[in-house]
């Protein structure tokens, strides 16, 4: 007898017990081309024999802790479908927070990069919002360490339409000079891995997450090398750990005495994002 979702749902949460119901109900509504608010008024919509076999498909898949993004093979950035696969981070939407940051000062024709690319999602929505906004001949770069997460950012950009320059680095080593470096690194102590999250732990690639004993082991290294990489009066702006602020900002201060810097909090209200400008 044919089941609603309302009967999946339950159903789903039953079989996957220890899987979190915001993951469920969202593969479920990404599957019917719902909207989140469409899936909760729809509650009584009668599923097809197609529809409930793949909701049985993906809940056992989420039964075996994988990540519904990766179920998928997509995740949403600010509006954009990102194709992503396991061995490749997933989108975090605080990073859009970073973008949007990094739009405010972009100018055309500039050389920019994004360092630690991973699916490609900060280079497809800074090129796409900056062609809305005007901002033309942008010569934009995308590295990694990984050719997993490159073949993705590739095709990410092949989806959009994007003329990216692909590079396979370890921080800067071996990269030309940019007028603006943008990036989420990995940031996370290796001691907060028993606090995180299972599926992140299983799924997402150990590089893109973790950084040393304090999580800050890439801003040393980016400190280093940065100046060698950036052109006179150049900026970056980087994503970190909430409670990292105090530190990073001692490490910038000490290692980069020539930039102004300026962290911002997300929209949560934890401080998230470091800016800074070359003064020579």
């Amino acid at each position: 007898m044919p089941k609603t979702l309302r009967e999946i749902r339950l159903l789903a949460g039953e079989e996957a017990v220890d899987v979190r119901s915001e993951d469920i109900d969202y593969l479920l509504f990404e599957r019917l081309n719902l909207t989140p608010s469409e899936f909760a008024l729809k509650q009584d919509m009668v599923l097809t024999t197609e529809q409930e076999q793949q909701a049985q498909k993906d809940v056992k898949r989420l039964a075996k802790g994988q990540s519904p993004q990766y179920i998928l093979g997509y995740a949403w950035f600010w509006g954009y479908k990102i194709m992503v696969q396991p061995g490749v981070l997933i989108p975090r939407f605080e990073t859009e927070e970073l973008v949007a940051w990094a739009l405010e000062t972009l100018k055309s024709g500039e050389k920019v990069l994004d360092l630690g690319t991973g699916s490609g999602c900060i280079t497809v929505a800074l090129g796409k919002e900056a062609e809305k906004k005007g901002i033309e001949k942008l010569d934009l770069y995308a590295s990694d360490v990984t050719d997993a997460a490159l073949r993705t950012a590739e095709e990410n950009f092949l989806t959009y339409d994007l003329d990216v320059t692909i590079r396979k680095a370890n921080v800067l080593i071996g990269l030309e000079k940019f007028d603006k470096i943008i990036s989420n690194p990995p940031y996370i102590k290796t001691s907060e891995k028993a606090d995180m999250d299972q599926n992140v732990l299983a799924n997402e690639p150990k590089e893109a997450l973790f950084a040393g004993a304090d999580g800050l082991d890439f801003y040393r290294k980016f400190a280093k090398q940065m100046p060698e990489h950036l052109n006179s009066h150049g900026e970056f702006f980087l994503e970190y750990g909430y409670h990292e602020k105090e530190q990073l900002q001692a490490l910038f201060a000490d290692a980069l005495p020539d930039f102004t810097l300026e962290f911002r909090n997300d929209m949560a209200g934890k401080p998230r994002m470091v800016h800074g400008k070359w003064q020579k």
